[in-house]
């Protein structure tokens, strides 16, 4: 009995000591803690928290007890629950394993199961786990790969960081950083590629109500918003103009990259929108603003012609699903439809506004909230074939080039310079942004159209098809211009006319030759000028 107390007593002091020495380490813990700066707690905390994430993915790994070489029984899709109310959780494993099985699907798959079979049950999973309707979900695993795709789900169930925009026309990052900072508003810089925008991690005032917002030195704007306006690159003394201007943050940035020089015009269509657009400008202090009200199809007969052209054009929505989360139900092809025809309408508008013989302008740049080949990379390609244009490079430095083929159609080469933007990549707002140079301000088809124009101008008699010389006609209007004037208008016949200068003369031989011989008419030789 003497003997089992010592023991206690021994085993009470160690007790004692381990707890002295725990809470001498909790106390050295928590003065590192109070020594670093609230950034540096703040990734403690992250990095904490994704190794907690780490340690759970794994432990339901094994829970789940499956071996790689296993293959999948894909359920019937009758196999629902009798209530109707979906099992997330067994919703969710059957689309880790539809995903195991697609990436070796030789080995994995079911035998008497086709791919498609695995791609619409796991269609039909997403939709139901992530709230979609089927359109998107099959919209996005025939423009991504299934892993990006359900990388792509998953950034759209997150929001975006908050990010301001210094108001240079005012203040200076660094000054306005430290004005932040010291109510503070837990912030950074929001790259390398911005000198003007912050991010905001967590702030203990409300970030669009500090005397610093009320007092025009900073706007609240996404990070993808500012890429439109640094890939037009406005010069100071230009005139500049923003189609669809509202709420106002990339108007008020190109005031203030021109440094309120030139003229900038604001245009917007939805009258109620015009509010906040105005209140936007006179709070940054932009004098070199007009607003005005028009549809932006009519701008080229209104404004005429301008250095360059803004157009950030209405679009579906499918790149800021994580700030409006009605898209995923709300969308369809025919929606995605109406608006590439809008945006082509409105592109076409944007380029007729644009001088091309403008000493240091002629640019324009066309910017969507969209990742929608439709309204992307078709309506660029669409435009090469419809104006005199060439793409550019934008001048961005990150982002995913353009789509040069897609689902069995091919774009123009040069559309691959245009710059794609994608949450699950570049943790910001779906994106798209592409620059154009004008190089002429001819609004007539160009050497880029289908053939089936350059044979309607042939057949309209503006081109002559009994010439045999490579001269071009002048118009009837200018019949009366002088000889002088008249050689100056000739031109070389571009090959696609010739075309169907020769197409055209076939038709003609065989409708007479298939005439009747007694009403045939004695054909006229024509007159030589």
């Amino acid at each position: 009995d003497e003997e089992d107390d010592e023991d206690e007593d021994e085993d009470e002091e160690e007790g004692s000591d381990d707890d002295s020495g725990s809470s001498d380490d909790d106390s050295e813990s928590s003065s590192e803690e109070e020594a670093m700066l609230p950034i540096e707690r703040k990734a403690l905390k992250e990095d904490a928290r994704r190794a907690k994430a780490q340690e759970d993915a794994r432990a339901e790994q094994l829970e789940t007890n499956i071996q790689e070489g296993d293959v999948y029984q894909l359920p019937d899709s009758d196999d629902e629950d009798d209530d109707g109310v979906p099992d997330l959780s067994a919703i969710q494993m059957r689309i880790q394993e539809i995903v195991r099985v697609l990436k070796d699907f030789k080995n994995r798959r079911e035998s008497g199961k086709s791919r498609a079979d695995y791609i619409g049950r796991l269609v039909s999973d997403l939709a139901t786990y992530y709230g979609y309707n089927s359109f998107l979900i099959q919209y996005f695993l025939d423009t991504f790969s299934v892993e990006e795709t359900m990388e792509l789900l998953e950034a759209n169930e997150q929001q975006r960081p908050v990010t301001i925009r210094t108001n240079t026309l005012k203040v200076r990052r660094r000054e306005l950083a430290e004005s932040l900072i010291n109510r503070g508003v837990n912030l950074d810089p929001v790259g390398k590629w911005s000198k003007v925008g912050l991010l905001v991690y967590d702030s203990r005032v409300p970030i669009g109500a500090t005397p610093e917002y009320m007092a025009g030195h900073y706007i609240l704007q996404s990070a993808s918003s500012f890429l439109p306006c640094m890939a037009l690159a406005p010069q100071e003394g230009e005139r500049v103009l923003d189609m669809a201007a509202a709420p106002g943050g990339k108007t008020t940035y190109l005031a203030a990259l021109m440094r309120n020089t030139g003229m900038i015009f604001a245009n917007e269509y939805q009258k109620k929108r015009l509010s906040s657009l105005v209140a936007n400008l006179q709070r940054l202090g932009c004098t070199n603003s007009t607003v005005c009200n028009y549809d932006g199809r009519a701008l080229p007969k209104v404004i005429g012609h301008v250095d360059r052209v803004l157009l950030d054009a209405p679009c579906s929505g499918t790149g800021v699903i994580a700030k409006d989360s009605s898209v995923k139900v709300s969308k369809s092809a025919e929606d995605i439809a109406k608006c590439a025809h809008l945006q082509k309408e409105l592109l076409v508008a944007a380029i007729d506004c644009c001088d091309a013989n403008s000493k240091t302008g002629g640019y324009v740049v066309y910017s969507t909230c969209s990742i929608a080949v439709e309204e992307n990379e078709a309506v660029v390609d669409y435009i090469l074939r419809k104006r005199d244009v060439k793409i550019v490079s934008s001048g961005l430095e990150f982002g995913r080039k353009g789509f040069t083929s897609y689902r069995g159609k091919n774009f123009h080469p040069s559309v691959e310079m245009a710059r794609r933007f994608y949450p699950h990549v570049h943790n910001m707002d779906g994106f798209f942004v592409c620059k154009f140079k004008k190089l002429s301000n001819r609004t007539v088809p160009t050497s880029n159209d289908a053939f089936d124009e350059a044979r309607a101008a042939m057949a309209s008699g503006y081109f002559d098809a009994g010439n045999d010389d490579d001269t071009r006609i002048d118009d009837v209007n200018a019949a009366t211009a002088t000889e002088q004037q008249e050689k100056k208008k000739r031109k070389r016949v571009p090959g696609y006319v010739k075309a169907a200068k020769a197409e055209v003369e076939a038709e003609l031989a065989t409708k007479k030759s298939s005439t009747p011989a007694g009403k045939s008419k004695k054909a006229k030789t024509p007159k030589k000028k």
